[in-house]
């Protein structure tokens, strides 16, 4: 399986910002949305990603004066992405090893999605679930 397999099911929407943008106003959309990270564009080009984890250690930092600074400098930089084609077991092999839970995916530049590593654990979860059903009916017809 693919991310684009995910990505499918999912879709393709990924919430984003400038690099202009104040922390008091992506933590508003981080709540509103039910989002745990947003991707910063600098002239539509991915250069960074913003999650709960940076506020965290923005605010353990700069305490509540933070939130009135700008996301740059404050975002995870160098942004590391996937591609629709990488298969699930790669993209979770890298979010492990960056200790992220976040990955934007690129193709051909451009940003089309953004996989969770939560929403890669279940569809990994999804295809095992639908192989023990599928050997669970061939053990059945054998009998």
């Amino acid at each position: 399986m693919q991310i684009s397999d995910v990505l499918r099911g999912k879709g393709h929407e990924v919430v984003t910002v400038e690099t202009n943008a104040k922390l008091r106003d992506i933590v508003n959309i981080l709540a509103s949305r039910r989002i745990g990270a947003i991707v910063v564009l600098d002239r539509f080009k991915p250069v960074g990603i913003f999650s709960e984890r940076d506020l965290v250690n923005v605010l353990a930092s700069h305490d509540s004066a933070g939130l009135d600074l700008s996301v740059t400098g404050l975002m995870s930089t160098p942004i590391i992405t996937g591609h629709p084609a990488d298969r699930i077991e790669h993209a979770l092999d890298v979010m492990t090893r960056e200790r992220i839970r976040h990955l934007p995916v690129l193709q051909d530049g451009k940003l089309v999605g953004l996989v969770s590593i939560g929403d890669l654990v279940k569809h990994r979860l999804t295809e095992k679930e639908l192989e023990a059903n599928v050997l669970q009916d061939l053990a059945r017809m054998r009998s």
